[in-house]
């Protein structure tokens, strides 16, 4: 039985503790907030657990094996090496840091001290992004073209990280999961309508070392809520639609296929392949069940997570381009 304390129930806290008192093999024991009134919340929903605002006294308490840290990204470096100095396993909301730097110090201290690192990339643990990750390495669907994203919503804004690093980084993650292999460089451009809060829309073009490209479209301005990627492969192509409630995932038996023959060059033949389309039938379990269940099950036997603490390193190095090149109005950064 691995025991919980969470810091933060403001926003995302409330479903972490849910999840702990709910999955397999795991226990909320504590709840830290700055805010009484989220405590309150808190201890009405779950009056067996003890809550408190002084994070160090559940950082000394003897019955919290484990801390989520569910807090605002700049307070995820504090918390988190406090609480590998503690001896206590940790998963952090994501990114991971604001900075790369930030990251290999989490990284070298959960190594030093042999304890588990795991970055809350839930869709890392939906079944439908699971399922596309399958059929790329498996090589259904062949070399991969490009990856392409549209990400939109109106707000929430944020106030201490832009749109990329809110919305982008679910993305960024999906695709180290599932390629499995990183970009080499970004080029990222972006804007800023409210005067006062950071870039609230932006556009990110991802280049891999080979002719694989991804482009994220992400957006704090948006009438409608759209949740939709395409992903182009020499066999098959994908649709993901995350809000759709049933065929999350189409795959369609369409590609093309190029001529190489010297003699006909100059034509530009191109051979354009139609077959059906599918649409597998996705298991609807919650991913953050899941995702604590995989943290319970690598904190018991020391295995290490899929979303790692080196994935969210990984992560963050790709945001910190993406703003060197916004800044420079979408000139190219390497990664």
């Amino acid at each position: 039985m691995v025991r919980f304390g969470v810091v933060g129930y403001g926003y995302w806290g409330p479903n972490m503790v849910r999840n702990c008192a709910e999955a397999a093999g795991s226990q909320i024991a504590w709840v830290c907030d700055l805010n009484p009134d989220h405590l309150k919340v808190a201890s009405t929903r779950y009056p067996a657990i003890r809550t408190t605002t002084n994070y160090r006294e559940l950082l000394d308490a003897k019955d919290v094996d484990a801390v989520i840290i569910a807090t605002p990204v700049h307070s995820h470096f504090d918390l988190a090496m406090a609480a590998l100095r503690a001896g206590k396993h940790v998963l952090v909301e994501k990114p991971i840091t604001r900075t790369s730097d930030q990251a290999l110090l989490l990284l070298e201290e959960a190594k030093k001290r042999n304890l588990v690192l795991m970055v809350d990339h839930t869709f890392c643990y939906t079944e439908a992004v699971r399922h596309i990750r399958g059929m790329v390495q498996s090589g259904e669907l062949g070399d991969v073209f490009y990856y392409d994203s549209i990400r939109v919503n109106l707000g929430l804004f944020q106030h201490d990280v832009d749109v990329t690093w809110d919305l982008a980084v679910h993305d960024l993650s999906i695709l180290d999961f599932v390629l499995d292999r990183r970009p080499v460089q970004v080029s990222a451009s972006g804007s800023i309508h409210v005067a006062g809060s950071p870039a609230n829309i932006a556009y990110l073009t991802l280049f891999f070392d080979d002719a694989t490209i991804a482009h994220v479209n992400v957006n704090w301005l948006a009438p409608v809520k759209i949740r939709r990627t395409l992903i182009g492969g020499s066999k098959r192509m994908i649709i993901y639609d995350e809000l759709e409630p049933d065929a999350k995932v189409k795959i369609y038996d369409k590609g093309v296929a190029f001529t190489d023959n010297k003699d006909q060059i100059f034509q530009l033949l191109v051979g354009y392949r139609t077959g059906d389309m599918v649409a597998p039938q996705i298991r609807n379990t919650e991913a953050l069940r899941t995702e604590i269940e995989h943290f319970v099950a690598c904190v018991s036997s020391g295995d290490t997570p899929l979303t790692d603490g080196r994935m969210g390193l990984n992560v963050v190095r790709i945001l910190e381009a993406a703003t060197r090149s916004m800044a420079g109005r979408g000139h190219p950064v390497d990664i």
